[in-house]
């Protein structure tokens, strides 16, 4: 659960609010003149993984089921049109 917390009282208590998210694994949401500015939480734990553990993962997850095509399909027609851009694409 993300804690609320004033901008300030990041600034006055940086070591202690770092320590807990460090070795707690608290996050914190802050607060800048009432308004949610950032948002401070623990990096991901554990080595990056390689291509191979990628791989592995991949296979082991197998293949989508035949209703995923149509499903990202809806999803983008369900979602807004960019505007044009004012370059030409290639």
């Amino acid at each position: 659960m993300r804690e609320r917390i004033s901008a300030t009282d990041v600034a006055r208590n940086l070591s202690e609010v770092l320590n807990r998210v460090r070795y707690k694994g608290d996050s914190f949401l802050i607060v800048r003149n009432g308004e949610e500015a950032g948002l401070l939480s623990p990096v991901s734990e554990g080595r990056p993984k390689t291509l191979r553990e990628l791989v592995r993962v991949v296979r082991e997850l197998g293949s989508p089921d035949d209703r995923f095509a149509s499903d990202l399909e809806a999803i983008r027609r369900g979602s807004p049109s960019l505007p044009e851009g004012p370059w030409p694409s290639s």
